[in-house]
């Protein structure tokens, strides 16, 4: 067992000293708690479009009890389930956002360390939402962190003269700040996983890729994500045109310098609507987000120098264990409450997947239009398509090990129609269940919380010692587990795979 770390007192351990001051959190009954804590300068003014600064020391001790500003966002009504817990809720916005949280047990010493990257399309989301809440892993005896990185424009636009992917850095410069400070509450800065959900997992498949975040961790888990969301630095600049033209603005760092992330918004809501919309597919006539996100990673700079997916044929990231899977419907989360899967007629459903496919016509038939509804063939073919082919490529090519998992519990909100929908898997893992449960719960009335105590183990266990209890992935072995039944079968290749690059 390691010495205990310098700064850290028994007798008073919500009070921790980091690289840059003392902060105080709160312990309560075996946890210790650290909200809001900065890993960089804030985003602001000279920083907003440079890479993360250090953070200024502060004399004193810095107050760790509250959570702090998430990156400005803006929250549209959602139909029949209540996604506020996904999401954050009512967020309060300034600042001071590049900052993380984290849940510790309060006697730890050199316990596993668990990262998390929260999702939300690039555009939104907070390390505060309530499904993701790191106590349970505190329980578990695991040292879990979850931050807030720059969004949107600030984040994912490539600005001609701007540091590309300035979201991914600062997931570095969290990572960074973990290994140097995680001793202090606690954890072992040589047995760190990151994990992520939807975008956060494209994040983190793309972490796994990246050679700036090389030695930052030792596990990967990829929550319905891969590394196939991301673009050409050309495509993305038709963005950066776009959206300085909707401003009135120079497409320059001067110009959108002069606009503030509130005063953006109007403009980032028109470019995310399908028509007119922006046409951001690559010269094969594909659009790796299927309208999703406009905002996602760029490759060809020093954080992806290429493709993820090529980078892992050429044996990036292969020390890194890998556990990804996705949700086996995930597409019903953005069709069924807006019955789009009910009630899309066949030519507008060709029309929507062909913005983003050269041959909708040929998806739509190969899912079964026809025998099924235009809306479910479309919504199983986007499954396919934007979640669980691409997660399979990425598991087929990563040459570390790899071990892939199906979430299959049908959740049964929306009459049942919910099903296993993107992000389900969420508060099974963290055993946040209280927190999407009821009349309009994400999770309906009743989830099994002896599903979730089972599944957070096995995050618990593969983030200790890479351990799983299903064999490893590969192309001609595809082995690949459900999380419902808890049984592992021989998946075979989908549909997808022959409509996909």
């Amino acid at each position: 067992m390691s010495a205990q770390p310098k700064g850290r007192d028994p007798a008073t351990s919500n009070f921790r000293q980091i690289d840059s001051g003392q902060i105080v959190g709160f312990c309560k009954d075996g946890i210790c708690r650290f909200l809001g804590i900065p890993y960089a300068a804030p985003p602001v003014g000279p920083n907003r479009f440079r890479e993360p600064q250090p953070v200024q020391q502060w004399e004193g001790v810095r107050d760790a009890t509250r959570p702090g500003p998430s990156a400005f966002q803006k929250h549209k009504d959602f139909p029949v389930i209540d996604v506020a817990p996904l999401i954050g809720g009512a967020l309060e916005y300034g600042d001071d956002y590049l900052t993380l949280n984290i849940w510790a047990p309060q006697d730890a010493e050199a316990r596993p360390v668990m990262v998390f990257i929260h999702g939300g399309g690039f555009l939104i989301g907070s390390k505060d939402a309530p499904i993701h809440d790191g106590a349970a892993f505190a329980r578990s005896g695991i040292v879990c962190v979850a931050v807030n990185y720059r969004l949107a424009i600030d984040g994912f636009l490539p600005i001609p003269g701007v540091p590309t992917n300035l979201g991914l850095r600062d997931m570095i410069a969290a990572l960074q700040w973990v290994k140097r400070n995680i001793g202090q509450f606690g954890g072992d800065a040589d047995n760190v996983t990151v994990f992520g959900e939807s975008a956060g997992a494209m994040a983190t498949a793309n972490l796994v890729t990246s050679p700036l975040a090389k030695g930052l961790f030792k596990r990967a888990i990829v929550q319905s994500g891969h590394g196939a969301m991301v673009r050409d630095i050309d495509v993305a600049k038709r963005l950066v045109r776009k959206l300085a033209k909707l401003l009135k603005i120079a497409p320059t760092v001067a110009g959108f310098q002069s606009v503030d992330p509130e005063a953006s918004w109007p403009a980032i809501e028109k470019v995310a609507k399908p028509f007119p919309g922006i046409d951001l597919r690559d010269s094969e006539g594909h659009e790796p987000v299927y309208g999703i996100s406009r905002f996602i990673p760029v490759h060809g700079d020093d954080v992806l120098p290429e493709k993820p997916i090529e980078a892992l044929k050429n044996g990036a990231g292969k020390e890194v264990e890998l556990l990804i899977g996705s949700n086996a419907e995930e597409m019903n989360l953005y069709f069924v409450p807006t019955k789009v899967r009910a009630k899309i007629p066949g030519f507008l459903a060709k029309w929507l997947l062909g913005k983003s496919h050269p041959a909708a016509k040929e998806v739509l038939q190969a899912y079964g239009l026809g025998a099924k509804k235009p809306g479910h063939a479309m919504t199983d073919a986007m499954t396919d398509l934007v979640f669980r082919w691409p997660a399979r490529r990425f598991a087929e090519e990563h040459q570390g090990q790899t071990h892939v998992y199906e979430f299959e519990w049908r959740s049964p909100a929306c009459q049942g129609e919910l099903g296993a929908c993107h992000g389900i898997e969420l508060p099974f893992v963290f055993k946040t269940l209280d927190s999407v449960t009821g009349p309009n719960g994400f999770a309906g009335e009743e989830p099994p919380k002896a599903l979730a105590d089972r599944i957070h183990q096995m995050w618990v266990d593969f983030a200790t010692a890479g351990t799983l209890p299903w064999p490893e992935f590969d192309r001609n072995r595809r082995n690949v587990h459900l999380l419902g039944s808890d049984e592992t079968i021989q998946e075979p290749v989908m549909p997808a795979a022959e409509l996909v690059p």
